[in-house]
Parts: C-alpha cells; structure tokens; sequence
C-alpha cells in the first residue's frame, strides 16, 4: 500500500469521527443553528467525498496484487459516507418536527452512528492487517532487491577477478615470449663463445708452433 492512500485513509477516518459526532449534536439543533451545523456537515462530507476520490485514483495506480483490497476498502469508506448522507438529510428533514427530531435522535441516528463506528472499527482493524500485511510484502521486496543487489556485486567482483586473470594471463604470456627472446640471444651467445675459444685455441696453437720453429732454427743453426 502507497503511503500516500494511508495518508488519505488516515484523513477520511478523523473526518468521518468528526462527522458522526456532528451529526449527534446536530439532532439537538433547530432553527438558524441547525442549517449552520447542517452547512457544515455538508462541507465535511463534500470534502470527504474527495478524500475517497483521491483514494480511489491511488488504489487503481498500484499493482493488481493491493489493488483489489484498497478497493474493498473503498467500497466500506463508500458505504459509511452514504450512512453520513443519509443521517445529515434524517436530521435537516427531520427537525421540522420536535417529535421527529426525538425518534430520529433515539432510533435512527443511534442506529447509523452505531454501524458507522462498528464499520470505523471494522476497517481500521482491516487497515491494520493489510498494514501489516503490506510490511511484510514491503519487507520481501527490499530482501529481494537487497539479494539481486548483491548478486550483481558478485558479479562484478567476478567480471573485475576474470578480467584481473585475463591480465594476468597476458603477462605471463608476455615473459614466456621474452624468456624464449633470452634463450635464443643467450645460445647465440654461448655458441659465438665456443667459436670464439676454438679461433683463440687455435691462434695459440700458432704462436706455439711459430716459436718452437723460431727457437730450433735459432739453436740448431
């Protein structure tokens, strides 16, 4: 249920009390004073009657799972507005009479009043269920909300480790390629260094020669 309908509902309740009560102290009323109260009864319901319309409008917005019980609602804050009508016309009607306004006092009105405040009871003990009901509905879907929100989290702690992996992956790729660059500069190297040992030896071997030949010429001769 939309706060704002409770707000309304709260609204057509506190008037409608009101109302009853007027309608009680008008019964007692003649003359000028009756027409002044009636008048004002008759502003009290005009702006109940918008109240309800409000509501009205508000309960077809939400979603068809609370729509249908707001209307139910309606339909019993419909029918007490109808039981204030018909008090405020028996009281205006039938305080031409003092006799009339008697039997309307201690029959009719205590009958109306009675069922309109069995009916207040009735819907507000309705109200408080559905209330109570809506919480909970109200406090599944923040759940609900709270449960996707932090599967979404998940999901993108997932998507950022996947993407981390991936880097990583790369990188390693990355050294793989330049170990096997190393290896390949580093056997080039070796193998330039086992020749170069060869051409040294042999250079040596050489000059060796070349000396020995000097030396037994040098002696021999």
């Amino acid at each position: 249920m939309g706060e704002v309908f409770e707000g309304y509902e709260r609204q057509y309740c506190e008037i409608s009390a009101s109302l009853a009560r007027k309608c009680t102290a008008a019964s007692a009323l003649q003359g000028e004073k009756l027409k002044q109260k009636a008048s004002e009864i008759k502003s009290g319901i005009d702006g109940a009657e918008g109240l309800i319309r409000n509501m009205d409008l508000e309960a077809r917005n939400q979603q068809p799972s609370v729509r249908a019980g707001l209307l139910a609602k309606l339909r019993e804050y419909k029918s007490d507005l109808n039981n204030l009508k018909g008090a405020l016309k028996r009281v205006t009607t039938g305080n031409t009479q003092q006799g009339s306004r008697e039997e309307l006092l201690e029959s009719g009105m205590a009958e109306t009043l009675g069922v309109s405040a069995d009916q207040k009871s009735r819907l507000l003990r309705t109200t408080e269920k559905q209330n109570q009901t809506t919480d909970r509905i109200r406090d599944s879907h923040r759940t609900m909300l709270e449960t996707e929100d932090l599967g979404v989290s998940l999901l993108q702690d997932l998507h950022q480790q996947r993407q981390r992996l991936i880097h990583a992956h790369d990188t390693l790729d990355n050294v793989d390629d330049n170990i096997g660059k190393s290896r390949r500069i580093m056997g080039a190297m070796v193998r330039r260094m086992d020749r170069n040992k060869w051409i040294i030896g042999f250079i040596i071997t050489l000059l060796v020669l070349a000396i020995l030949v000097i030396l037994y010429f040098k002696f021999v001769h």
